[in-house]
Formats: structure tokens, sequence, C-alpha cells
């Protein structure tokens, strides 16, 4: 028997359905994935302040004190020319960009010397109002004593 041409491919009806259950699978996917994005977000303000929290904690350990507040983090990525002027400040730097990173809604950290709680330096985010306070993903984000645990979103 000669198959027809009229048997060759899909209908346009075979068609329109495929796409449509691939359509209403990939926006259930996308539902959930989207509701991640707000964690997500505090999670890597979280990891970056550590990692900014260890960057000074190096410059500590070389220049045996903190940067002060005008000289600020970006005395971890250019040697301060505000006084105290560090006498062993290390070539490079002490974070892998020559560039201070932003949290994740662009805003700079915030450094703070003496911190809120007293403790020697104090990085925050203010979260994504850009303010301080806030609840879920506007919730700032400190290093200071698990203060990035507040800010986690339910």
């Amino acid at each position: 028997m000669i198959p027809s041409s009229r048997n060759k491919g899909f209908s346009l009806v075979e068609l329109l359905v495929a796409v449509t259950i691939m359509l209403i699978l990939a926006g259930a996917v996308g539902v959930r994935v989207w509701q991640w994005v707000p964690k997500a977000r505090v999670a890597r303000a979280q990891s970056d302040i550590e990692a900014l929290k260890a960057a000074v904690a190096l410059y500590r350990a070389d220049n045996f004190a903190v940067p002060s507040q005008r000289q600020g983090l970006d005395a971890l990525i250019a040697k301060p020319t505000l006084p105290p002027l560090p006498k062993f400040w290390r070539d490079g730097g002490y974070l892998d960009s020559a560039v201070l990173p932003t949290d994740p809604w662009g805003s700079p950290y915030v450094y703070l010397c003496p911190g809120t709680r007293g403790e020697q330096f104090e990085i925050l985010s203010y979260g994504s109002d850009g303010a301080p306070g806030g609840e879920g993903e506007a919730a700032d984000i400190s290093s200071s004593s698990g203060q990035a645990a507040n800010a986690a979103i339910p």
C-alpha cells in the first residue's frame, strides 16, 4: 500500500495540544522558580558580607587595625590615602576583584566602624528597599552577631 500524503506530519490540532501542554508545564515550573528569587538574593548578600568580613579580617591581620569609617571598604581594593595609613597593605588588595561588589539590589554594602552592637566593624545591606529596617526581602542583612539570619524570607 502506498502511504498517502495526508497521513504525514501532525495536524494543527495535535500541534496546538502539544504546545498548550508545554506552556502549562513551563508556567508551573516558572512560578516555582520565581518564588526562590528573593531567597537567592538574600543568600547572595549573606555570602558577599561573609567574604567582605573575611577580607577585613585579613586587612586587620596585616595592619593591626580595621579600615577606618572614612577609608571604608575601598581600603580592601586600593591602598588608603586617608589616615591611619596602613604600613603593610597587600599589593593587589584583599579581594579577588578590583571592584567592590554591590548587593543583589544594586546598592553598595555599608561599612560601619565601629558596628552598631559594639563590634569593631559591621558590614550590611539594607535589602531590597535600600533603607534601614524592613521585613522580608527589604530587611537589613548584617555581619553583626547573626543579624543576616533575621533577613530570611519565609
